[in-house]
């Protein structure tokens, strides 16, 4: 019941860790076959948050995006924790007693599929994060909660190194600017010789939905700008009035709505031809991709693996590879989520990379 649940109030990039977790276990119960967190499905079903209602400019459009049981954007990020997966058995397979360190870890519940009974684990984040974790998933055995920066080089002396250390980082790099992610990983190299570390990363910021949108048939746009459309009705009933009002700003067409109910904004979108409703998703997607880069996802951008390498002559690259490699196209898959996991493979989206320092 509603009543039950822990209400969690984060505001920011510290916001991001829900968008994350949700989509999770929103991929958990959609579809099973190509990943699976039960931890997370166990969580949400804790949690009273609402993502139309966020302060973050147009958050709840993003999450949501497809929505009416569909996967959104953040529920196809959420493979990367597929990939993350992999590894990491890899290497405790290897070294089955080795510090395996989530930074910046939010609500990650990596640890929950991959213990082998032997690892220590360590989650690392800023303090108010700690604090909502220790709420809703105490500390189990052999996983110890560190209320750092994972720029604060203090925090890798509370890692015991015997068996090895194997660090992920997901969806927490691209947010800092370059000088900061080149001393980051010089901390490590001094600090864990031999250990290695999982990241994701953009090879370049590239948010343009309307470029993936153009690619699809005429009938499939149009499914798609339906679902867009029942999600914005969502979020614009709950949402703040100054994000309406700059959704409304950013039109460029000749007429705009005459009031700020949903109802004036449908009437105004009914009378739009077809050639001003194509410019205005182009004016509402612009609009979207500006806002949200307030939380400053893509100040850093990695073209290639080996730039790392060339920063200390102490990184060597292990892998790396486009986020969606190896992950089933399966025609369960509705087809412009395939075709999202292949644009964003193409493009370089999001690249997976995995150095040893």
């Amino acid at each position: 019941m509603q009543h039950d649940k822990v209400k969690v109030k984060l505001s920011g990039v510290s916001e991001t860790l829900l968008f994350c977790l949700f989509g999770r276990a929103k991929l958990s119960e959609e579809y099973s076959s190509l990943f699976y967190d039960a931890k997370a499905v166990e969580l949400v079903e804790k949690i009273d948050y609402d993502p139309l209602a966020s302060n973050m400019p147009f958050a709840g459009i993003l999450f949501n995006t497809p929505c009416k049981g569909n996967l959104s954007l953040f529920s196809l990020w959420s493979l990367r924790a597929k990939q993350f997966d992999d590894k990491i058995r890899a290497y405790i397979a290897e070294h089955p007693r080795a510090s395996v360190i989530s930074l910046a870890a939010g609500l990650d519940t990596t640890f929950y599929r991959v213990d082998n009974g032997l690892i220590h684990w360590y989650d690392l984040d800023l303090p108010d994060v700690i604090n909502v974790r220790r709420q809703l998933l105490p500390e189990p055995d052999r996983v110890t909660y560190i209320a750092k920066s994972l720029f604060d080089p203090s925090w890798c002396k509370e890692v015991t190194t015997e068996d090895g250390v194997f660090i992920i980082a997901g969806g927490v790099l691209p947010f800092f600017e370059k000088p900061q992610v080149k001393q980051f990983f010089s901390t490590l190299a001094d600090n864990f010789p031999g250990g290695e570390i999982i990241f994701d990363a953009p090879s370049k910021l590239d948010n343009n939905v309307m470029a993936l949108i153009e690619q699809f048939p005429q009938e499939q746009r149009r499914a798609v700008q339906t679902a867009l459309m029942d999600t914005i009705k969502g979020w614009w009933e709950k949402a703040p009035q100054e994000q309406k009002d700059t959704l409304i700003a950013a039109l460029k067409t000749q007429t705009k709505p005459k009031g700020k109910e949903w109802s004036d904004f449908k009437t105004w979108w009914n009378q739009l031809s077809d050639k001003e409703k194509e410019g205005a998703w182009n004016d509402f997607i612009a609009s979207f991709d500006k806002n949200f880069e307030q939380v400053s996802w893509g100040r850093w951008t990695l073209k290639d693996a080996n730039e790392i390498a060339k920063w200390d002559s102490r990184i060597t690259v292990i892998d790396e590879f486009p986020l969606y490699r190896n992950i089933s196209r399966h025609p369960s898959l509705r087809a412009d989520i395939r075709q999202f996991m292949d644009y964003s493979d193409k493009t370089g989206g999001s690249n997976i990379i995995h150095l040893r320092v």
